[in-house]
């Protein structure tokens, strides 16, 4: 195995195709923040941090801090497959979990390419967890921001049009959502699967109020994400028992001991796990673990992010839940792709690139990207 020899934290700023709106934020453009992670023979991986200080918590320049001080540390000296690099790269550092799944995903990469498999196969060899079955392609649902209902029925037609047959609608306080449901539903017919996402827009009494509605219209809903506060557990719970339809927990988790407490409470039904809240693979893998042992459905998330992230994401679902249909919609929303390779949209497909790693050759001719970190970290490689 060859050592870490170089780490890079890169700046590219992306325009989307529509502007993105939840009940957290709005945003038309796209701050992607990538780690860079070269090996002693030139080989390059690839990380991606979601930088949002209503969201993450973080931005490109704490992203970059972080990567110069404990994380470098954490990678220095190491091989790129170093099975306990994923722990120090952990307790290098608290919180700044975009920041560590970044450098962790990047290495991952790396090890991948030396071991000449795709990052779903090293995962799972490294961590003997449930084979991938040589998935080649992973589902994905699709996101209607929040807005009133004849525009969110519109762009719906078009997302179906274009080959999605699960869609995600955003939810917030301020707008009708069952009635956004009545519109979706009559545009595009009863096979189309529905979510909702609250983004934690509602008091519990509020969301078993809107959830019975849209159930006693008959409306089909799959499921509802994070309808009440991410803190309150208890909230979630009374909405879990109170409705027929699954509840699915998003911010309310970010390690496998958040999704333990999620289940100990009966507080959901199912898991988002996403890398940017899991701190990177590893952390993701055993949140994934835990939830299939209490018997939670587990889908694979993602922040507004670039093909890397989701790249990295999409081999994640690959090895834990290749059937499901995940949430990893964002590199659709851009109007380009930073680097060249990695999943590839197809209809309502992601495919995964057949190369080694990621399948992420380069940057894209047309990235120009901002070097905010340009840094050795090459040493005498640890026994």
């Amino acid at each position: 195995m060859s050592a870490v020899m170089r780490l890079r934290v890169l700046r590219v700023p992306s325009p989307l195709m529509r502007p993105f709106i939840t009940a957290v934020r709005r945003t038309d453009r796209l701050d992607v923040v990538l780690v860079e992670a070269t090996d002693a023979d030139g080989r390059r991986g690839y990380g991606e941090a979601a930088t949002s200080w209503r969201v993450t918590g973080e931005s490109p320049q704490s992203v970059a801090a972080a990567v110069a001080g404990p994380l470098a540390e954490a990678v220095r000296g190491r091989n790129a497959g170093d099975p306990g690099l994923a722990v120090a790269v952990a307790r290098s550092i608290w919180g700044n979990a975009a920041a560590r799944s970044a450098v962790e995903c990047a290495v991952a990469d790396l090890a991948a390419q030396q071991h000449g498999v795709s990052l779903a196969a090293d995962l799972s060899r490294a961590y003997a967890v449930h084979d991938s079955s040589g998935a080649s392609r992973i589902r994905t649902d699709m996101t209607l921001s929040v807005g009133e209902p004849d525009a969110v029925a519109a762009l719906s037609e078009e997302y179906v049009t274009a080959g999605f047959g699960c869609l995600k609608l955003k939810a917030s306080a301020a707008h009708d959502t069952v009635g956004g449901l009545r519109a979706v539903r009559s545009a595009v017919g009863p096979d189309i699967t529905l979510r909702i996402d609250a983004n934690q827009a509602w008091d519990a009494e509020t969301a078993i109020r809107v959830i019975r509605a849209a159930e006693d219209a008959g409306l089909g809903i799959e499921l509802v994400e994070q309808p009440v506060a991410a803190h309150d557990l208890d909230a979630l719970a009374a909405v879990t028992a109170a409705v027929d339809t699954p509840i699915m927990a998003d911010e309310s988790v970010r390690t496998a001991h958040d999704v333990r407490r999620v289940a100990e409470r009966g507080a959901a039904d199912l898991v988002n796990i996403k890398l940017a809240k899991t701190g990177g693979l590893a952390e993701a893998l055993a949140a994934a673990d835990v939830a299939r042992e209490a018997g939670l459905g587990v889908v694979i998330g993602c922040m507004m992010e670039s093909h890397v992230g989701v790249s990295a994401a999409a081999h994640l679902a690959a090895v834990v839940a290749p059937g499901v249909v995940h949430d990893l919609d964002a590199a659709f929303w851009l109007q380009r792709s930073p680097v060249i390779g990695g999943v590839v949209p197809s209809g309502d497909d992601l495919l995964l690139a057949a190369d080694s790693g990621l399948g992420i050759s380069a940057l894209a001719a047309d990235a120009h990207p901002e070097v905010l970190l340009d840094l050795p970290v090459g040493a005498e490689v640890r026994a």
